[in-house]
């Protein structure tokens, strides 16, 4: 190994895999693991709330507890300030591609989790199933995401599974980025689920790069229920990690409020004193060095007069009843439904968006918005022919997007408009040089009115050496 801005594996899957039994730990080996707290931002040492450097403690609780939080969202800076209120710290999995995009962290906000000796760890760059995708694309998505972190001054060395969606070959993929452990969810049995399954991590999990947590804490928990799985994890003398995604007041189903947030941080903070618990990162229990960042092996610009994209005409089939590489994107407030034509313009097929109920915005099917399995990469100050055959009752034109280095997507340029055609016609237009910065682009014919677009055939190549059309 070497979706923003406008509009925007081998072996068995493991996502709620169960294990029994539980390592008996010793209170020597327990102290040897538990002990001290490392550098969340390279080059420091850890200080305790009081500002000053953590000592060794001369005994160390039985269980530990870890507060995870997935994906950078910015609701999570409450829970932050809460934990930092009552002497706690955290674990938040960053999706970097997301940092500063709407309803996410910004690097401020990272920078702030650091200086409170929260772990910053990571979970892809665009939030990637990378039990579904493309080997290498699997690896630039577990290993860019670790060195944009890392770019930015964070000690990162904990992973989490987006979906909790993990295979063998993408256990040994995260390994090989560097990071020191990963995190699943669902294995865990708690009050609201899993019965029968283990009350808690062992001390020394058996896979560090498939540790167990209960599955993500949301509005069906109760105070009662995050209570009732930390005692049952305190008595079996393991390691619990839970997990948590929105804190606000939305009632959503991956949310919990604020004040229950508060109150279960009041709770953990007064059982720490009772000497049988401890609340620690997950780096602090895993443990080790920061490994050096390797980088995901790079997807290179197609040759000169080569069609950039994949599956341009349509035909192979993906999941969710979409082309392989090929998604539907739409922003404002319409309704979008794609479905499939036979015959297309060539082969067996095309596909058409219908848009009703039209306010704002548009729809458009285009390339999938990743780090280059799909998303053609391109070089910066280069202009690319895009082609298209289309056929519609309503003008429309081509939509763009880049991507940069950190995986960010945003919103580019359009062409002109197309009119509207009963048959089949070429839309054909060279975008302008592609701005620097810019690693890949991904476009799409859009509709922004109620109508139907059906499109087959797309082209794109670099000005320089493309073919006649």
């Amino acid at each position: 190994m070497s979706p923003r801005g406008k509009g925007i594996a081998s072996g068995p899957l493991r996502t709620s895999r169960k294990r029994v039994g539980l390592w008996a730990a010793s209170w020597v080996s327990v102290l040897l693991l538990l002990t001290g707290a490392t550098s969340l931002i390279n080059g420091s040492q850890a200080p305790s709330a009081s500002g000053t450097a953590n000592p060794t403690p001369s005994a160390a609780p039985l269980s530990s507890v870890s507060l995870t939080f997935d994906a950078g969202r910015s609701s999570q800076m409450e829970a932050a300030r809460i934990l930092k209120d009552h002497g706690l710290r955290g674990t938040f999995f960053i999706d970097s591609g997301f940092v500063g995009a709407p309803d996410y962290m910004t690097t401020d906000n990272l920078h702030s989790l650091a200086a409170d000796q929260n772990e910053i760890g990571g979970h892809t760059v665009t939030l990637a199933d990378v039990t579904s995708i493309e080997p290498d694309e699997a690896s630039r998505q577990i290993c860019n995401d670790r060195v944009n972190l890392t770019d930015w001054g964070f000690k990162v060395t904990s992973f989490a599974y987006p979906f909790a969606a993990s295979t063998p070959k993408s256990e040994e993929q995260v390994a090989g980025c560097g990071y020191n452990s990963a995190r699943g969810l669902g294995e865990i049995t708690t009050p609201i689920d899993c019965t029968g399954c283990a009350a808690a991590e062992t001390v020394r999990p058996a896979d560090l790069f498939r540790t167990k947590a209960t599955s993500e804490v949301g509005s069906k928990w109760t105070l009662a229920d995050l209570e009732a799985t930390v005692t049952q994890a305190e008595k079996a003398g393991g390691w619990l990690q839970l997990t948590f995604y929105d804190i606000d007041s939305s009632g959503s189903l991956r949310s919990i409020s604020p004040a229950l947030f508060e109150q279960f941080a009041t709770w953990l903070a007064a059982r720490t004193q009772q000497g049988t618990m401890a609340v620690r990162t997950v780096h602090d229990v895993i443990g080790g060095v920061a490994k050096p960042v390797v980088d995901g092996p790079a997807a290179a610009p197609a040759a000169p007069g080569k069609n950039a994209l994949r599956n341009p005409g349509l035909e192979t089939a993906g999941k969710y009843g979409l082309p392989q590489c090929w998604q539907v994107s739409s922003y404002g407030k319409n309704a979008v439904v794609l479905s499939t034509l036979t015959p297309g313009h060539s082969g067996a097929v095309a596909r058409r968006l219908d848009v009703s109920e039209y306010s704002s915005g548009d729809a458009k099917l285009l390339p999938v918005l990743d780090l280059g399995a799909c998303a053609p990469s391109v070089s910066a100050g280069h202009s690319y022919s895009l082609r298209a055959w289309y056929q519609s009752t309503a003008k429309t034109q081509f939509e763009l997007y880049y991507r940069n280095k950190l995986g960010t997507w945003t919103y580019w340029t359009a062409s002109p408009w197309f009119a509207a055609n009963t048959s089949y016609e070429q839309a054909i237009w060279d975008t302008p040089p592609v701005p620097a910065g810019a690693e890949a682009i991904s476009f799409g014919m859009n509709l922004f009115s109620d109508g139907q677009l059906a499109t087959d055939d797309y082209e794109m190549y670099d000005t320089v050496g493309a073919p006649s059309p």
